[in-house]
């Protein structure tokens, strides 16, 4: 029965995620919650300005709905039997991960808000959306010490490795730097929604491969939830996720290599989250060294592509391409390499 409970929490997030926009997206316009365009954008992005922001609102619904509904189906019904495959505390990993997100999804809802509501266009400060960020992902990883998960990890061809209490530090610090990074990715119709689509698909092919089928229902939900939202934001965008969207969505990717115990996989199906954010670090870097020079004619990279004549709509389609190749490598990994 795994295989329709994963099928039915991919259909649920998407319908949820889908239907929601019908009356998310007008109710945001209503009350004004528009997106404001930053001066120092591309030009073309002005006839954007106004477009309804905080829609990651929609897919928050149908991931969490589905998780609720269909992980204690799958512990607690017809497919128990098989979970002894799986890792005693999975509960715990699934749980904690989406709560985690969640909280990532509340600290871009105030940094939204802000911007919105109190007309501030940088929102919450750096400081203040770090120190949020770091507290959400302690949070989490204390509840997987609590449950039991110790300081080892798995890497294809090399192993299970133990880092002692380093792994907690290291595991801090890449999960609020890979969120930061799906975050970076947010920029241009259907970008986050289409590379974060196949990245769930990724984690939901190795998770079954693996036999992890709870985390296979959670890749589905968000799978599904991105195709929901992708209805609304496709080129040209009804409404953006926001903050709200893509910080959630990066505590999800996190929450699915950390469930899995394999956050190696992180750098293949991540690739071009990671690519985002080294192209913003290069880009203050270079600016700083050269005063005022310029690696690229805009960052994050998806807006050099822009600027190259790259329309949003290839840049989504080779940017996802990209992603599904990381994907096939981490998969690849996992089969031959442990």
């Amino acid at each position: 029965m795994t295989g329709f409970e994963i099928g039915a929490a991919a259909v649920t997030a998407f319908l949820i995620t889908g239907i929601s926009g019908k009356w998310l997206i007008p109710f945001l316009r209503k009350v004004h919650f528009g997106q404001t365009i930053l001066e120092d954008g591309p030009k073309w992005h002005k006839k954007k300005q106004g477009t309804p922001t905080m829609g990651g609102i929609m897919f928050i619904l149908g991931i969490t709905a589905s998780i609720v509904i269909f992980i204690p189906v799958y512990y607690f019904g017809s497919a128990s039997g098989n979970t002894l495959l799986e890792p005693l505390n999975m509960r715990t990993r699934i749980f904690g991960g989406l709560g985690m997100a969640l909280a990532f999804g509340a600290i871009g809802f105030f940094d939204d808000y802000i911007k919105v509501v109190k007309k501030r266009n940088l929102g919450l400060t750096a400081r203040q959306k770090l120190v949020l960020q770091f507290l959400a992902a302690g949070a989490y990883l204390a509840t997987l010490y609590l449950s039991g998960m110790g300081s080892s990890t798995l890497i294809p061809f090399v192993g299970s490795v133990n880092f002692g209490m380093l792994y907690w530090v290291l595991a801090m610090i890449i999960i609020v730097g890979v969120v930061n990074a799906v975050n970076f990715t947010d920029g241009i119709d259907g970008l986050n929604g289409s590379v974060t689509f196949f990245a769930a698909l990724s984690f939901l092919v190795i998770s079954g491969v693996l036999a992890m089928n709870g985390i296979g229902i959670v890749a589905g939900a968000l799978a599904g939830a991105c195709l929901g939202f992708l209805i609304w934001n496709f080129n040209p965008a009804k409404v953006f996720m926001g903050d709200t969207g893509s910080l959630f969505l990066g505590g999800m990717v996190c929450a699915l290599a950390f469930g899995m115990n394999l956050p190696i996989l992180l750098l293949p199906i991540g690739i071009v989250y990671l690519c985002e954010m080294l192209s913003v670090v290069l880009q203050v870097s270079y600016f700083k060294a050269t005063h005022g020079k310029r690696l690229f004619k805009m960052s994050p990279i998806h807006h050099h592509f822009e600027m190259c004549g790259w329309s949003e709509i290839k840049i989504c389609l080779v940017f996802s391409l990209v992603t599904l190749a990381g994907g096939a490598l981490a998969l690849f990994s996992i089969i031959k390499g442990l």
